[in-house]
């Protein structure tokens, strides 16, 4: 049918088309047998590099939306969940952490968490895939500014596994803000890595990884875990509750040849807070904090196994 007749026809019925609405799932949870979908304001931005398949796209409620090889990686509605139980809780758990490094976490977020602790002194943050610095900087200004203005931030672009079993630096803290173990990332939950970090740590140090929701993926947990115990003397998690991470409950790896260090009493934990500026959180507070150590039988019954 020729344009002009199917507009004549649209006034004429008052009949209008509906342009298909696009909906971006998480695919992360396919071997389960289900799905997370979300409807798409408009796509902000899209690519698939030589490491990842990146999307970023605007939702009414979560806002802007980052998924990376179908596994949903940050949202603007609840990102400070993660980025503060990720950084926040080694940092004080440590108390005097002056070197950090951060395997991953091209977007940012963490290292604008973790520059807000005056201990630190220098913040190193190693990402294998340099699109993805290049794409925060260019959609996440609100993390990468302050970060990169800070002269104690260094970002590396580097195979992470590489650079824990190379360097001769050695750190406080460790983060390892990965993603799920597929692909690139795999390698992140391996016991080389963790032995690598372990290499790289000084006395006291603390380890901290992504490991999850251990309701769905329980066998990763395990895994990392089995690997800490092998490795360090002390090895659990702590939890975090990311409402876009399906599945309840998140959990944080934690190791450290420490015992003490994940037991500080909420009152040491709160006058390290106070010694750093008590800075705003949203999410973490000391309480917090000591109270994420408390696991579910659940997942307590994960740890031991």
């Amino acid at each position: 049918m020729a344009f002009p007749a199917f507009a004549a026809l649209i006034r004429a019925t008052g009949r209008h088309t509906m342009v298909k609405k696009r909906w971006i799932s998480e695919t992360l949870f396919d071997e389960l047998g289900f799905r997370m979908s979300y409807e798409v304001e408009c796509v902000l931005y899209e690519q698939k590099t030589a490491h990842q398949d990146l999307v970023l796209f605007k939702h009414k409620f979560f806002g802007k939306m980052l998924m990376l090889d179908g596994a949903m990686q940050i949202t603007s509605r609840d990102e400070y969940v993660y980025q503060e139980m990720m950084s926040h809780v080694p940092l004080f758990a440590h108390g005097a952490a002056k070197d950090v490094l951060i395997v991953g976490g091209g977007d940012c977020g963490i290292a604008e968490e973790v520059l807000k602790h005056k201990t630190v002194k220098r913040l190193t943050q190693v990402e294998i895939d340099a699109s993805v610095v290049a794409f925060a900087k260019e959609h996440y200004p609100e993390f990468t500014r302050p970060v990169f203005a800070d002269k104690r931030f260094e970002s590396v672009i580097d195979d992470g596994a590489k650079f824990v079993a190379e360097t001769e630096r050695r750190f406080d803290v460790i983060i390892v803000d990965s993603t799920d173990p597929q692909g690139p990332g795999a390698v992140l939950f391996t016991k080389k890595f963790y032995a690598g970090c372990k290499r790289c740590l000084k006395k006291g140090g603390v380890l901290v990884t992504q490991n999850g929701v251990p309701f769905l993926q329980a066998a990763e947990l395990k895994k990392s875990l089995r690997h800490f115990r092998a490795l360090f003397k002390d090895g659990t998690c702590y939890t975090a509750a990311v409402p876009t991470y399906v599945g309840g409950l998140m959990a944080m790896g934690f190791a450290s040849d420490d015992k003490t260090l994940r037991r500080q009493p909420e009152k040491i934990v709160a006058a390290r807070y106070a010694k750093a500026g008590r800075f705003k959180t949203r999410y973490w507070t000391p309480a917090v904090q000591i109270g994420a150590f408390a696991l579910p039988q659940f997942i307590a019954d994960l740890v031991a196994s």
